[in-house]
């Protein structure tokens, strides 16, 4: 997935999960951040930005807040809306009969389901962003929606379902992402609870540049 128009900026603070203030070109300017999450390791101030020029009417903030230079080198993505646009343009080439995104089942609404004659997936698309030596945790802070999903997506397994856990990493150079078990114990216990199950957990390695974020195909991450 692509942004149509990107810029730099220097990052100052963050009153509140929806706003950061940003240095562009001298003049202190309120962004919207596209992540919720704490993102503590990244948004420090004086790190650079990559800010995506905003669309839509009633818009309080002319840009979003996409991504951070982590060490001033290491980019990071960090909306988390890319990550699903990513996996629909990856799940694209797949080769699959049907791809539908917000899918209802049980008590959850899944990310994707997928047909492929008669076999059935689901998939839930989880976005990471917290690196450390070179490794990616997931969460960056508790998530009860998390392991709802992993749960439902047990069940969903033990009924005849192909179900799916994708970890979407927002930077390069990282191949494998670990449940956060300090973070939130209770999602380290779930996921194990899943693969057990036989959920099966994909690690999806990113190209990522300032204006996008593009999924690597890799063999062992094919659908079929």
């Amino acid at each position: 997935m692509r942004y149509p128009k990107v810029r730099e900026a220097v990052f100052l603070d963050r009153p509140n999960r929806f706003i950061a203030h940003v240095d562009m070109e001298g003049e202190t300017v309120a962004v919207h951040v596209k992540n919720t999450g704490r993102c503590r390791e990244l948004l420090k101030s004086g790190v650079r930005v990559v800010l995506a020029e905003g669309a839509g009417q009633g818009r309080k903030t002319a840009y979003d807040l996409v991504g951070v230079y982590k060490d001033d080198r290491k980019l990071f993505n960090i909306d988390s809306q890319a990550p699903n646009a990513a996996a629909a343009e990856w799940l694209a080439g797949q080769g699959l009969d049907l791809v539908r995104r917000e899918y209802p089942f049980g008590d959850s609404r899944f990310d994707f389901y997928l047909e492929k004659g008669e076999a059935r997936y689901l998939m839930e698309v989880k976005g990471c962003t917290l690196e450390l030596a070179g490794v990616g945790y997931f969460p960056d802070a508790p998530t009860l929606r998390g392991v709802k999903h992993l749960r439902e997506l047990a069940s969903a397994a033990g009924n005849g379902w192909k179900s799916i856990l994708a970890f979407v990493i927002q930077t390069e150079g990282v191949t494998r992402v670990l449940p956060n078990r300090e973070t939130h114990p209770a999602f380290g216990e779930a996921l194990d609870a899943a693969a057990a199950a036989g959920v099966r957990v994909l690690y999806l390695p990113c190209r990522v540049a300032p204006d996008r974020l593009e999924i690597i195909d890799i063999p062992e991450n094919r659908i079929l």
